[in-house]
């Protein structure tokens, strides 16, 4: 991870644990895939996402989405202007012309950023989230490409007490990280103790904006990197039975799981690939096949997705055997 690895650095020393989203995020920035955190307040997921985006020397739009967002507020201004056009019947007074209002918008936010990070996104009214959706998916808006690499959505847990409606599956399925995040109370006894000793010792008196460790260029290039790396028959055939487990063993379908061919066929290379980078590797290795948890979590079932690394474990051992 060598050349990722200040942000990496930069990301621990923000924020104590939550190494899984740490390493996924960097993943994203790789793949110039989205990605998707979901938890309860106060677990770090926003400061994780600013860390990175910050951190990476990238234009960058900060958005907390809430029950009355407007389109306009994610893509620029709605400007009016005044514009003349021919009108059919020509006469000595208006020769011929009329004037008509028009609206337009001026690029900015998430239109004009690399790096978006989308606050609270289950919050957006459906009108400005399915087009907010679109664009992810496009990176365009209209017939406009946008420079946007990765977008980092945030969500609290789809439970009653936070007042959320759940996002529909296949709007889910735009990010193609996905992971879940709890406090450090809940998930390790070190990295608390770790946390409450900082603030005890006085070394955390504020949270100062992150200075950029690294740029556009490097992240360029371990972009185009990405492509070279191997992805030999013996990995392709252990992800064909991982899948084929999940299909079988849990009976993931189209009624009950988002298995697509999209997304497991065609992106899980991709983040194979750069899992196998940021390890430093220039081919896929069994390990590597970890990284498919963070693409399951709200793709199938939860006893399925939690079965994942054991699934990925045996069939890492079939394989090996042979």
């Amino acid at each position: 991870m060598s050349d990722l690895t200040p942000l990496r650095d930069l990301l621990d020393h923000h924020v104590v644990g939550h190494d899984e989203v740490k390493t996924a995020l960097l993943l994203a920035l790789v793949t110039r895939e989205h990605i998707y955190v979901e938890g309860p307040p106060g677990t770090a997921k926003t400061r994780l996402a600013e860390v990175a985006a910050k951190g990476s020397e990238l234009d960058f739009f900060f958005y907390q989405l809430h029950r009355d967002t407007r389109l306009a507020e994610l893509v620029g201004d709605i400007v009016l202007e005044r514009r003349k056009v021919k009108t059919e019947a020509a006469d000595s007074a208006d020769n011929g012309e009329a004037e008509r209002i028009h609206q337009r918008i001026e690029p900015g936010g998430l239109l004009t950023a690399e790096i978006a990070v989308l606050d609270d996104i289950s919050r957006a009214p459906g009108e400005a989230l399915n087009v907010l959706l679109r664009i992810l998916n496009e990176r365009r808006f209209g017939a406009e490409p946008i420079p946007l690499m990765a977008a980092i959505a945030t969500g609290n847990p789809m439970d009653d007490e936070y007042y959320n409606e759940p996002l529909d599956p296949a709007n889910l399925d735009r990010f193609a990280l996905q992971l879940r995040v709890s406090g450090l109370i809940q998930s390790g006894a070190e990295d608390a103790r770790t946390l409450i000793d900082r603030f005890a010792a006085g070394s955390v008196v504020e949270q100062p904006d992150p200075e950029a460790v690294t740029d556009r260029a490097t992240l360029d290039a371990l972009n185009q990197r990405m492509y070279e790396v191997e992805v030999g028959p013996v990995v392709r055939a252990a992800l064909l039975d991982i899948l084929r487990t999940l299909v079988l063993e849990f009976d993931c379908n189209e009624t009950n799981s988002l298995l697509t061919d999209r997304t497991f066929l065609v992106k899980a290379i991709k983040i194979l690939r750069g899992a196998a980078l940021l390890a430093g590797r220039t081919a896929v290795d069994l390990p590597d096949l970890a990284a498919l948890s963070w693409m399951t979590t709200f793709r199938v079932p939860p006893e399925a997705h939690e079965a994942l690394p054991r699934i990925i474990g045996r069939v890492n051992r079939q394989v090996r055997a042979v």
